[in-house]
């Protein structure tokens, strides 16, 4: 089994949601309204975007060897 080294993997972010997104993330179904769920998971990708963009920029792409 490989594993896959993620460089400042351990650093800490934050992401602002709302209680209603926040419970839809731990498993809340909130069936007449399906866009919770939705709008909490685009927060979550655009700020992991936000920080691999950031640290490409500071260090440069990640190389392959660093990923196996």
């Amino acid at each position: 089994m490989s594993t896959t080294k993620i460089p400042h993997g351990d650093d800490k972010v934050t992401v602002e949601l709302t209680v209603k997104e926040l419970m839809a993330l731990s498993g809340v179904r909130f069936h007449n309204n399906h866009s919770v769920e939705i709008s909490a998971r685009k927060k979550l990708n655009e700020v992991l975007v936000e920080t691999y963009e950031r640290e490409s920029r500071e260090e440069g792409p990640i190389s392959y060897h660093l990923l196996s």
